[in-house]
């Protein structure tokens, strides 16, 4: 169902939300993302890291009222929600988790769909239109997540269930994992930098807006640094989806030479981001959960890791 046309209600992530006068200056300190960018046409993708440049979240960030609403994994809400209040003391801006008032749905080649809700969505990545409360953002080409006030979505269920089928989580992941965008989720929290999961390439990270948290590690690996880990598209074979956080090897070597991000599964397995050693990947034989086990196969990613084309405005 993955390439054909379908809804699906996207129950796996929550909403953080951010308001008040300040909420886009205090961001701008917190976040990977240059929220200067951001409009009521555009959205985004970002994340939080520590002071070490780790990922504690990422997420798909937009605007609206008096704030910014930023969707990540459900578990991570919580511990994200814990850590920005910190710095939010003396801002004027008010954190909230805002999951229980919106519904947000996967839409895949529903196009149509979305244009007869009023809704005439752009082609571009980030691309957002608004029609009354209702929100869609572009994630990648043929997919689309629609952003609904709680209180609508029952109706609108009723309505988009009209025209397209119901079809499964797995099959949303899915379409993520073949657009070569990963998340952070619990297993993985703390794990990555943001170049690991290669958002400096789908516009997640800004070398140019200045100081936040954890910007002096992701900068000097960007300038200084050699990334020797980032983020591959993987296939398994006749196995289903593994967890993320699973370590993989490469065989007949003990030490782990990287960990998946995101999986979903196909017709005759699975399909992973996994982000590993480069030079691994080289040697070839990508091993999950142990040197011996089962054989991970190498697809190629819908961008290109440029270096010059990934120095963010």
């Amino acid at each position: 169902m993955a390439d054909t046309a379908f809804f699906c209600s996207l129950s796996h992530e929550g909403i953080l939300a951010v308001r008040g006068s300040d909420a886009s200056k205090f961001l701008q300190g917190q976040l990977t993302c240059n929220l200067n960018y951001l409009n009521e046409s555009t959205a985004g993708l970002g994340a939080r890291c520590t002071q070490k440049g780790r990922m504690q979240s990422s997420f798909r960030i937009v605007l609206q009222g008096d704030g910014c609403l930023l969707a990540m994994a459900s578990e991570l809400i919580e511990p994200q929600l814990a850590d920005l209040k910190k710095y939010a003391v003396f801002s004027k801006s008010k954190l909230t988790d805002e999951s229980a008032a919106w519904q947000r749905f996967g839409i895949v080649n529903g196009d149509g769909v979305l244009t007869a809700l009023g809704l005439s969505l752009g082609h571009e990545p980030h691309s957002v239109v608004r029609h009354g409360e209702l929100i869609a953002i572009r994630n990648s080409p043929g997919r689309a997540e629609l952003w609904v006030p709680a209180e609508q979505a029952p109706a609108l269920v009723e309505r988009l269930g009209d025209q397209l089928a119901h079809g499964p989580l797995n099959d949303w992941l899915l379409g993520q994992v073949r657009a070569g965008i990963g998340q952070v989720l619990g297993p993985t929290r703390e794990a990555f930098i943001p170049q690991m999961l290669n958002l400096q390439a789908v516009g997640g990270v800004s070398f140019k807006k200045g100081c936040y948290t954890g910007q002096e590690i992701v900068a000097r690996m960007q300038y200084l640094g050699k990334l020797k880990r980032r983020l591959y598209r993987v296939e398994l074979t006749g196995h289903s989806a593994p967890q993320a956080g699973t370590a993989l090897f490469v065989s007949g070597r003990d030490s782990a030479i990287g960990e998946l991000a995101l999986a979903a599964d196909t017709a005759t397995g699975s399909e992973c981001l996994a982000v590993l050693q480069a030079d691994a990947v080289e040697a070839g034989d990508i091993r999950l959960g142990d040197p011996q086990g089962p054989a991970l196969q190498l697809l190629t990613l819908p961008y290109e890791l440029d270096r010059d084309r990934e120095i963010q405005r």
